[in-house]
């Protein structure tokens, strides 16, 4: 990432997940309407229309070292007001909210579990973001973003009437610093120096 310092934390342990071995279904929920299965756990996802976005959360005002500096602390100004909660639309019954976004984060391999049904990310007052990876001089940025994820379902189980739904959710949140003369290669970074590097900087020309 062209040497970004990136902070990631990631969501936690998700609950609720789907017991293995299960593959029966446990029978008619009763009130199935359209585009809802029938109460059954162990069934099988298929996946569409995944889509990516990385949205900047937090921004540093423009930093200036006069002098080469070894470490620096910046605080981080949230940007905008939203708050983000993961959500799954269509949830079907016999596999919950958790268990539906369980399943996309085994699609996508993820290395982390996606963020579940009881996170929370919200704009904080005081975010800072602190680096200590040596001589710093010149203008630099500092952001911080989430990696949120979209994807739309379909959840078959036995002979039950497939059910349809959608997710949304996070991969994880991050912090970068960067000087302005090296442009940055997530969609956050970018937009950050385009806010507060110099014009004519190699990271502002790049945003």
């Amino acid at each position: 990432m062209h040497g970004t310092v990136r902070l990631t934390c990631t969501a936690g342990l998700l609950i609720g997940a789907l017991m293995a071995g299960l593959t029966a279904c446990t029978g008619d929920s009763g009130g199935a309407g359209e585009d809802k299965a029938e109460a059954c756990a162990g069934g099988t996802y298929a996946w569409s229309g995944v889509r990516r976005e990385q949205r900047l959360t937090a921004l540093s005002d423009p930093i200036r070292f006069k002098k080469k500096t070894g470490t620096y602390r910046s605080r981080l100004e949230a940007v905008g007001d939203t708050v983000y909660r993961p959500s799954v639309t269509g949830t079907p019954e016999g596999a919950g909210a958790a268990g539906v976004i369980e399943a996309l984060g085994r699609h996508l391999k993820v290395e982390e579990p996606l963020a579940g049904p009881s996170d929370t990310e919200r704009p904080e007052e005081d975010h800072y973001f602190e680096s200590a990876t040596g001589d710093h001089k010149g203008a630099s940025y500092a952001w911080a973003a989430i990696d949120l994820v979209e994807a739309d379902f379909t959840y078959t189980c036995g002979d039950s009437e497939p059910a349809k739904g959608q997710v949304r959710t996070w991969e994880g949140t991050g912090a970068g610093f960067l000087p302005c003369s090296m442009p940055s290669d997530e969609e956050a970074g970018l937009l950050a120096a385009e806010r507060t590097c110099p014009a004519g900087s190699e990271a502002a020309e790049d945003a």
